[in-house]
Formats: structure tokens, sequence, C-alpha cells
């Protein structure tokens, strides 16, 4: 208990008092704000987040899709692509897929309210995410988990840029998270950072898993404990100009792993969770498409990466419009990960009505 509360030393004291009495205040007073709009009549609400689905055996392994997102068109278009192939993979067989449920972090409704289940949750206070509007995603969480009425165990924590490319069984085992490990994340080669937020008295830094948020599968009860915990050490790494400058862009992924490691949660690490092409050529072993690298190409189907290619597919080349309905498919050659991934982006968005729609 004691490494907890220590969890986050940076100096000056002085310092890190002010800071975290001033966050636990705001903190608080969201909260309130938080419970006092869901008591309203107004558009904060959740729409569905029950979800009938779950093509396995046994109920008590259901679990709950829970995706975090912003109103840009952005992240709108992937979360209805998502939420498409959610749809057709949830009631196939070996699904433990239950309710789905859109965090929506952005504080007010947006225009796919009507077509995926959503609840709206506050954004933090402006200026605190210091321009890492991913800093939202576990006081989303938080918030989510404090509103939610939702009739499963277990959790999936999702992203936007996450396909389904098979039924996803609960990989958890009872107490025994599962999450997917990242290569980049090590913490025996950041020991000297991360022992600001994972004291010496909690043992050893390889005692944190190499993962991040998402995608996971997590009993909602250990979640619950693990969110708070993951929202404050996220505040601080960023605080900290050593830590952000070295965690950078995966910063919330540490600090989600540092929090799982100080409340003693283990997981199990499964590498077939998802692939991330073009790096992982194939799709036939794995249960999620994570397009979160751009993939180019030559016409000769050769991979060209950090140089846009004669072929590609870069999530990021749609950041004002959505991605055409019929997209070209790659050349010979490339990879069947990146054929799969084009081909289901092509089926999803030829059967979501209104795609070109403005939202």
């Amino acid at each position: 208990m004691s490494g907890r509360k220590n969890a986050g030393k940076a100096s000056p004291c002085l310092l890190l008092l002010i800071s975290v009495g001033c966050f636990f205040a705001t903190y608080n007073f969201l909260t309130m704000v938080g419970h006092g709009r869901s008591r309203d009549a107004g558009p904060r609400k959740m729409l569905g987040g029950g979800g009938v689905g779950g093509g396995g055996s046994d109920p008590s392994k259901r679990f709950h899709v829970a995706l975090t997102a912003t109103d840009a068109l952005y992240s709108q278009w992937q979360s209805r692509v998502m939420y498409y192939w959610y749809r057709e993979m949830r009631d196939r067989p070996g699904s433990d897929m239950g309710g789905f449920t859109r965090i929506l972090h952005s504080g007010k409704p947006d225009g796919l309210m009507d077509e995926i289940p959503t609840l709206v949750v506050d954004p933090l206070p402006e200026g605190a995410d210091r321009g890492y509007i991913v800093l939202n995603r576990p006081w989303a969480f938080v918030q989510w988990l404090k509103k939610s009425n939702i009739k499963e165990d277990y959790v999936l924590m999702a992203e936007p840029d996450h396909i389904f490319v098979r039924p996803l069984p609960n990989l958890a085992h009872g107490d025994e998270p599962a999450a997917f490990p990242f290569f980049y994340i090590k913490p025996t080669e950041n020991e000297k950072i991360l022992r600001k937020f994972f004291p010496e008295e909690n043992g050893p830094v390889s005692k944190i898993d190499p993962i991040g948020n998402s995608p996971v599968i997590i009993k909602k009860a250990q979640l619950e404990k693990i969110a708070p915990t993951w929202m404050n050490i996220s505040l601080k790494m960023k605080e900290d100009v050593e830590t952000d400058k070295a965690f950078g862009w995966v910063l919330e992924m540490y600090a989600y792993a540092v929090a799982s490691a100080l409340h003693g949660v283990h997981y199990s690490l499964r590498k077939d969770f998802m692939i991330q092409p073009p790096w992982d050529a194939k799709s036939d072993n794995t249960f999620i498409i994570h397009y979160t690298y751009g993939c180019d190409y030559t016409l000769k189907g050769e991979l060209t990466y950090g140089k846009i290619g004669e072929w590609r597919f870069d999530k990021r080349s749609y950041l004002r419009s959505p991605p055409p309905r019929n997209l070209t498919l790659p050349p010979p050659g490339v990879p069947e990960s990146v054929a799969t991934l084009v081909k289901m982006v092509n089926e999803a968005t030829a059967n979501i009505p209104g795609w070109d729609e403005e939202r």
C-alpha cells in the first residue's frame, strides 16, 4: 500500500503535493459533475450497452466491448468500421462477445449516437492533456465504470482502428486477464524512469508486463481498481519532463502497465490477440487487425515503408474525410494481411448505410 501512495514522486516535494492536491480536487469536481449530469434527462445517456450477443457456450465468460473515441471524423469512420465487424462476429460460434459501448470522451453527443451504442463522458479539463489526447482514455474509463451498468463480468478494451477478423473468445483465465505484448514496451530497459512510479518496495520492474491498455480482456472488478491509478500515473508521467520525453506517444501504455503491477495484476500475454500490418503478414491465426501503421508498396508488391508507395493504405490519409467505398486492392505480392485489411474495410463501407454522409 505504501508503494502505491508513493508512486509517481517527483521533485521538489512541494510541487508534487500541490500538483496531486489540484488533481484530486479536479477529479472530485468532475466526478460530481458527471454524476449530476447522469441524472439529467439530457442527451448524456447510454444507448444500448446491454447487448445480447455472444456465441460462446458459457454466459459467465462474455465480455463487454468498450471502445474509447472522439467526435473527430477520423475517429468516427474507424469506429463505424470497427462496430460493423463487431456485429458480424458477435454471434458466430466461438464468440464470447457481449454488449458494446463507444465511450465518447468529447463531452457532447455526435452524429453516431443512433448508430453505435454510446456513452458520452467529459474530456479532461482544458489543457490537462497537454496536447496528448490519449490522456483522455483513462479518465474516460474511470467515468464509464462509474456510470455503466453492464451485465458482463469482463471487459475488452478496444480502439477504433481494430477490426475483428474472427469471433473473439474470452482469452482471460479468471483473475488472470489477457493482453497483447508490445515489443516496444520495455520495462526492464527503463527501470530508472519507472522507479519514479513503481518504487523498489513493490519489487523488480520485471513485474510490469510489456503491455498497453488495448487490447485487454479483464474482469470489470479488476479494471475498476486499476483505472483511477492508471489515470493518476498517466498525468504524473506527462508532468515529468524526463518521462514524457522517454515514452512519448506510448506514455499512457506504460502508465497502464505500471498501474496493473501496482495492483498485483499480471497478464496472460497473447501474441495471437492481434496483428499489425504490414509487419505481420498473415491474418489466419489472429483475432484482431490493428491498422495503426501505413502500408506502402510498389506496384510489384515491394514494401516502401517510410516512403509513400505507388499503392498505399494509411488511415492518416483520411483525416478529414472517410475512405471511399471500393478501395483499390493491393498489387500481387503484398502480404495477405494487408489485402484482408482492405477487403474488410471495403465490405464494411459497402454495407454501412450513409457511409459518405457527414455525421
